[in-house]
């Protein structure tokens, strides 16, 4: 019995097409440099081109960055508290202001730049202090002279002091018509004070809010001149 040698046959790839159906079966043979070259450079060339109809031009660098950066912010903005990330953006870049004589009372706090509304304009800086020591101060404070009290109520425990230890917030005027009002919110388990605009300030205008104190027997005469003036602060 003879065993007649399998044929060879190449492909147009450069691969040899075996006979028998199985490479094992024809022993050891050498492939052309050629005809591996060619396989090598189809291979290739199939493993880095993806299909027609699902390849995708990548858009320019920038332009990626851009996608991302937006997608970043839209899922902080998501998670986030939005009076957090109101907060951060007034640390990063805040608003233009200026305290000068005030025709309401003494000083008062001006607008230098256009403030649109519900934006954060000032967080009312002080030390937080207990009731029994913001009393004790209060009495101290009438003691040396100082008319005007510059403490805040946080809470029924917490109240900021900022009458040597503050910062523009506290020249901010009473007015019964304001154009800006005080908010508590928390950031990182503290609570703080914020100061929003109410509606569009305009430059040169001046910031108020409503104190809101309680009702008192002795009054303290408003002089805020708006049209629906309660005639006291409290």
């Amino acid at each position: 019995t003879s065993f007649s040698t399998p044929k060879k046959k190449k492909r147009d790839d450069g691969m040899r097409e075996h006979v028998t159906g199985c490479a094992r079966s024809e022993g050891y043979y050498k492939i052309d440099k050629k005809d591996k070259l060619k396989y090598l450079n189809n291979s290739r060339a199939f493993a880095e081109e993806p299909p027609a109809d699902t390849q995708v031009r990548n858009p320019p660098l920038h332009i990626a960055r851009r996608s991302e950066q937006r997608r970043l912010l839209s899922s902080f903005t998501g998670s986030c508290d939005s009076d957090l990330l109101k907060f951060n953006q007034l640390k990063f870049r805040k608003k233009k202001l200026k305290f000068c004589k005030s025709h309401i009372h003494d000083w008062g706090l001006f607008a230098m730049e256009p403030i649109a509304a519900d934006e954060m304009v000032i967080e009312y800086v002080g030390q937080n202090i207990r009731q029994v020591i913001a009393d004790m101060r209060e009495k101290r404070y009438e003691d040396e002279g100082i008319g005007s009290s510059y403490m805040f109520r946080v809470d029924h425990d917490t109240i900021i002091d900022a009458t040597k230890c503050g910062n523009f917030a506290r020249f901010i005027n009473h007015s019964c018509n304001p154009n800006c009002y005080a908010k508590v919110i928390t950031v990182e388990s503290q609570k703080k004070i914020v100061i929003y605009s109410k509606q569009h300030i305009n430059v040169n205008e001046e910031i108020t809010y409503d104190y809101k104190f309680p009702i008192e027997d002795v009054k303290i005469p408003c002089l805020c001149g708006s049209e629906n003036c309660r005639g006291t602060l409290n």
